[in-house]
């Protein structure tokens, strides 16, 4: 009986994983423990092994697959096996291909023999970094058409929504096409580039069917061969329904220029419209005459009118697209004031001991020989103790359902980066001192900005803490980072009166706090706790240091 062998389920949030590597073919004889293929989610990577022994009858994706879990990928059983309702929905089970051998007609005449085109070049893709990545911004081309690279070579650049990468050509060979340009936002797992042999063709590579823009040298003394010229009154054609055929990249270029497709000539294959072909026609348009219309030599010559209108530089505007990390951002803001019951609880506490503990240390700082300590740093360690304290805050609430609780706190930092929001996460807050959370806390802020953050570090977080209090915010609502069910904003210091014991006023510093929660996760009165036992911990901050090193 042929077995399925199905996409496994690794991790109770995964719901696809990407096949990164067939182990076998149709036709390979496998044992039980032999690896099938490896596989991908958001963390980690695994290879899968096989459980029963057999001929591999068939394949259902391909490596690079986007796969939902629990979905067959293979067949095992034995030769001949009907196999055919084990395929997925939609996928054409796949045929045992047995080698065939075919007399080759012989050529039809014709007016004059085209050269023979090499079909071995290479697709290079832009990578999938991450199970919910879509698309890549490609920042930066290493190299161009004609440059010959080694495997570990720096192709090019690219990052995501949240942090940068370097890609290293895997195959060796001549670069024989680019199929997108800096600053191009390309879809995950499309080809960006071909590599191969001199003379080998990348066109078939090229995404969309576009003809591939390759740069070859031209000998004086060969033969060249040239191409017919479509006239200056051939446009494109369309299908029977109207369609005109263009590639998606020479769709977008129309767009952006302005362009009716139906003024260009098409030149890429079976009479598809190319990138190329919308920028000759948007030139051609733009150098067209403006046709000459006569008045009538009876036609009395009107006294120009007065007309007020606005200015039309008054009522200019830029559109542009917004950004992959932007994109994250919103879905993730919304998502969250969308499927939480949130609700914001705000309190003050008198910040005359942290700060007198600050000036301490900026004064004996050759002595102490500590890392600059921040009011961030101190929050985040007192948030670490007394979150320990409050298990309902430092936890995850998974599908709605579900809750995750920690064991240690790990912290998520919202940092500003020249991209956008980034929360990266100081694992195990609650273990370190408070000079190790000032370093660990900086570098990881650092990288983010910098782009350099690893992937691992963006998720795992069980609470976040926001700090605008260096901008002068006075008070604001932070939104809570799903699956997360607390996010503490951090305000700025202000200036406020009290009376004293003999009814003197007395000028302090004061911060205020602002905790929003999930109301699924927990009520208004743990909340509340929470924040009253931060603000004494705060106020108290010396003392409750000193007990905690001891």
């Amino acid at each position: 009986m042929a077995n399925p062998i199905m996409m496994p389920k690794a991790g109770i949030t995964v719901e696809s994983c990407i096949l990164t590597k067939w182990n076998v073919k149709v036709g390979d004889k496998v044992n039980v423990g032999d690896t099938i293929c490896s596989y991908e989610t958001d963390k980690s990577s695994f290879d899968l092994t096989a459980e029963v022994a057999g001929e591999v009858l068939a394949l259902f994706c391909e490596e690079g697959d986007e796969v939902p879990v629990l979905t067959n990928i293979a067949v095992v059983g034995a030769k001949g096996e009907d196999f055919s309702s084990l395929a997925p929905n939609g996928v054409a089970a796949a045929p045992v291909v047995e080698e065939v051998k075919v007399e080759a007609p012989a050529p039809a005449p014709a007016q004059s023999a085209p050269v023979a085109v090499s079909t071995n070049a290479k697709p290079v893709t832009m990578p999938k970094a991450g199970i919910t990545v879509e698309s890549c911004i490609l920042t930066k081309w290493n190299v161009k058409v004609g440059d010959t690279v080694k495997v570990g070579d720096v192709m090019f650049s690219y990052e995501t929504d949240k942090a940068s990468f370097d890609f290293q050509a895997e195959i060796e060979g001549e670069v024989l096409a680019l199929f997108c340009e800096e600053g191009d936002e390309v879809p995950v797992l499309s080809n960006v580039c071909a590599v191969g042999a001199h003379g080998d063709d990348p066109s078939p590579l090229a995404p969309g069917g576009a003809v591939a823009p390759v740069v070859a040298e031209v000998k004086a003394d060969a033969p060249v061969a040239v191409a017919p010229v479509a006239s200056a009154t051939t446009s494109a054609t369309a299908n029977a329904d109207g369609k005109i055929f263009a590639s998606p990249r020479a769709k977008n270029l129309a767009e952006k220029l302005g362009v009716d497709l139906k003024d260009a000539i098409p030149t890429g294959p079976n009479g598809r419209i190319i990138e190329r072909d919308v920028r000759e026609a948007s030139v051609n348009v733009k150098a067209a005459p403006a046709p000459v219309v006569s008045a009538p030599a009876s036609a009395p010559v009107a006294a120009p009118a007065v007309e007020v209108k606005a200015s039309d530089d008054l009522k200019a505007y830029k559109d542009e697209k917004m950004s992959n990390i932007r994109k994250v951002i919103a879905k993730n803001m919304v998502m969250s004031l969308s499927t939480m019951a949130q609700l914001t609880h705000t309190i003050s506490f008198d910040c005359t001991n942290i700060m007198a503990f600050r000036k301490y240390l900026k004064d004996n700082a050759e002595i102490l020989k500590l890392p600059p300590i921040t009011i961030n740093h101190i929050i985040i360690y007192a948030v670490s103790r007394v979150l320990k304290n409050h298990k309902d805050l430092n936890a995850n609430l998974i599908n709605g359902d579900t809750m995750r609780y920690f064991e240690h706190v790990n912290m998520g930092i919202a940092t500003d980066t020249p991209r956008g929001l980034l929360v990266p996460t100081l694992f195990g807050a609650d273990t370190m001192s408070l000079s190790e959370i000032a370093v660990k806390s900086k570098k990881l802020s650092q990288d983010a900005i910098d782009g350099k953050l690893s992937p691992e570090f963006l998720s795992g977080g069980s609470f976040t803490i926001s700090n605008l209090g260096n901008m002068g915010i006075e008070s604001f609502t932070p939104v809570v980072n799903p699956p997360q069910t607390g996010i503490l904003g951090v305000n700025t210091l202000e200036t406020r009166i009290k009376l004293g014991k003999e009814g003197e006023i007395i000028p302090y510093t004061a911060m205020a706090l602002s905790l929003s929660y999930d109301h699924r996760a927990l009520d208004g009165a743990p909340a509340s706790k929470f924040l009253k036992e931060l603000k004494e911990f705060l106020e108290n901050f010396s003392v409750n240091l000193m007990a905690d090193s001891i």
